[in-house]
């Protein structure tokens, strides 16, 4: 039932089949019972095996449960705007867990990666959060229960972001605190403002990044490429490290490129060559400036875990797709044009919202094999 996968549960039944006029239900507290609708009683007892079983964990994020006005549970679901009769835990219950291997590819998305994943007690910060893949991030984490902090630059766009989130679920625990990587006096703010909560930092997702704009220094006299994509988050990571450490495990995810390949820090003698990093106006390439500062983003990571890991502190540098459509590419009107040519291969970071008969047709099946079964079943209700 797409429902339940959705919620992070497949729709496995039992392998015992229930005899014809049964019904699974379950109680307020999660035991499930058995409705024989033919002879009109219930009992605790599966029919054929003669287990109990009793719903296995919460309900899925987003899911609520509530009364009607003749005191019948029934769940609703605020993420996707819909109830239902069936409870759905009993996808899975304690007698019958059953975990299949996940296996992703191209069409995959966030949310699916995160299927039936408990983030209730975890704190994550994401840079660049606003749109693209650090959006899809936040979104996707914010749905499954985490406390997520939008760390971003323009605070209506990030405001604006925090909105559509809380539209799908009005529960989420989300927000945007003000971020300019561009300014390492905004990093510092941002970290003494977020250690001042006094909250613990589990994940925090290094993701803002530039890319083909035009040569131009920061306030603090560097190439604004170079410190965006990177020493803007060095030197987050660097304030921030001791609040990771105390939270622990926790760890840092440092959104990198695949064309880190394309590029080198060296001179001609075998030594890194700094001026790179920054360099003057007329030795600037807006491409090779991001390659730098992607191959920095890697070797940051990589020392990174090797000093934090025996503190609980892990740090991965990945690379979020060749077939991935953003916005990264709008500062130079060539990329734009050969992005928006590419783009019909590609995958898209936009998301629609299911209209309401959309959603409700994806338990109207189940809602409609149930609806003699709950009228029957309001008789012989066990209390």
């Amino acid at each position: 039932m797409a429902a339940l996968k959705y919620a992070g549960m497949d729709d496995t039944d039992s392998e015992d089949e229930l005899p014809p006029g049964w019904e699974e239900r379950s109680t307020k507290d999660g035991w499930v019972y058995y409705a024989n609708h033919e002879e009109m009683k219930t009992q605790w007892e599966h029919p054929k095996t003669g287990k109990k079983k009793r719903c296995a964990g919460d309900l899925p994020y987003g899911w609520e449960q509530e009364l009607d006005d003749k005191g019948q549970v029934f769940y609703v679901d605020h993420i996707n705007k819909r109830k239902t009769y069936f409870d759905p835990r009993q996808a899975f219950t304690i007698e019958d867990v059953q975990v299949k291997p996940k296996r992703y590819d191209g069409n995959t998305a966030a949310l699916e990666i995160l299927q039936g994943q408990d983030l209730s007690n975890k704190v994550i910060v994401i840079t660049g959060a606003n749109s693209g893949v650090g959006f899809e991030t936040a979104r996707s984490f914010a749905l499954h229960g985490a406390h997520v902090i939008l760390a971003c630059r323009n605070k209506a766009r990030s405001s604006k972001a925090v909105s559509l989130i809380l539209e799908e679920w009005h529960k989420a625990r989300v927000e945007a605190m003000t971020l300019d990587l561009a300014s390492l006096r905004s990093v510092q703010e941002f970290a003494e403002a977020f250690k001042a909560r006094k909250l613990p930092l589990h994940i925090l997702v290094c993701n803002a990044a530039v890319s083909t704009q035009p040569w131009c220094l920061t306030e603090d006299g560097l190439e604004s490429t170079f410190q965006i994509c990177h020493l803007g988050h060095f030197y987050l990571v660097q304030l921030l490290q001791d609040v990771l450490r105390r939270s622990a495990p926790a760890r840092v995810v440092v959104v990198s490129s695949e064309s880190h390949r394309f590029t080198e820090l060296l001179d001609s003698c075998g030594k890194v060559d700094l001026a790179l990093l920054s360099p003057p106006q007329k030795e600037y390439w807006s491409m090779l400036a991001y390659n730098r500062a992607k191959l920095c983003n890697i070797l940051f990571s990589n020392e990174l875990n090797r000093r934090l890991s025996p503190h609980g502190v892990t740090s991965n540098a990945v690379h979020p797709g060749n077939m991935m459509y953003t916005s990264i590419h709008r500062s130079w009107w060539l990329m734009t044009f050969l992005f928006t040519l590419a783009r019909p291969f590609t995958k898209s970071m936009r998301w629609v919202r299911p209209s309401p008969a959309q959603r409700g047709n994806v338990i109207m099946g189940r809602e409609a094999r149930l609806s003699k079964a709950r009228k029957l079943g309001n008789k012989c209700m066990l209390r």
